[in-house]
């Protein structure tokens, strides 16, 4: 019988930072596609704005940020910003595109409320 300083250390999985629907990731690989000379990725973030507090951004970047939760998808790199993660975890990320409009939709099981118009979360 193994002792305690001998035993295997157990470790639990640690949950996804996001997870990223294949529309989504397709989406990333369609803007990946088309990105500006540079850009090594596709980066969320969860800047301050809106009526309820914070608003999801996606954009472009330049480079890697350490602190920054990396996801590799088919189509490309995908960033989390590393100042947003604690308002994500668990959250899912999906492209939805019906006749009016297109966008991603994000299910956030962190976020306590929304604005009316959906374009901002509270958490």
């Amino acid at each position: 019988m193994a002792d305690a300083a001998t035993a295997p250390a157990r470790t639990r999985a640690r949950p996804a930072a996001l997870i990223l629907t294949p529309s989504a990731e397709r989406r990333i690989a369609d803007l990946m596609a088309r990105a500006p000379e540079g850009a090594v990725g596709v980066k969320l973030s969860t800047p301050r704005r809106g009526c309820s507090g914070l608003a999801y951004s996606v954009d472009y970047v330049t480079a890697a940020n350490p602190m920054d939760e990396r996801i590799d998808t088919p189509g490309g790199t995908f960033f989390v910003d590393g100042g947003s993660l604690l308002y994500l975890i668990g959250s899912t990320m999906d492209w939805v595109e019906d006749d009016f409009t297109a966008g991603f939709v994000f299910q956030n099981p962190n976020a306590k409320g929304a604005c009316g118009c959906g374009e901002s979360f509270t958490v």
